[in-house]
């Protein structure tokens, strides 16, 4: 019974190999190709619930936006210390940034919708104290 209870509570049962988590955050950093497109597409949608006043759109958006790769990448390379690792997400992430800054501006510039929304408004509100 005592030998249950500790494989139960064992951290290291069902660990996966060090040397694959490594290289499937190393490949998940990268903003290369089918990533791209998915995130300018993602930063569409995104722009369009906001312009159209809808949250559901906007979280759809965030949902298959590929940001997470060089966040958690960043977070990896902290936490294990691999600075090679936290260079990379970092540029990759501003890659990212710029992508999504210039398919926004784009989309509301030539957008025929030109009031502003709720939704708009809630996100960049000034709070004064």
């Amino acid at each position: 019974m005592k030998k249950t209870i500790s494989d139960f509570l064992n951290l290291h049962t069902g660990e996966e190999d060090p040397k694959l988590v490594v290289e499937n955050v190393t490949q998940n950093v990268s903003f290369r190709g089918a990533n791209l497109w998915i995130l300018a597409c993602a930063i569409l949608i995104a722009s369009v619930g906001l312009n159209v006043n809808s949250t559901a759109v906007i979280i759809g958006a965030m949902l298959i936006s590929p940001l997470m790769g060089p966040i958690v990448g960043a977070g990896f390379a902290l936490a294990t210390y691999n600075f090679s690792l936290l260079k990379k997400s970092i540029k990759n992430l501003l890659i990212a940034t710029a992508v999504s800054l210039t398919v926004s501006v784009l989309y509301f510039y030539l957008s025929p919708f030109k009031e502003v929304q709720s939704e708009l408004l809630a996100r960049n509100r000034t709070q004064y104290l």
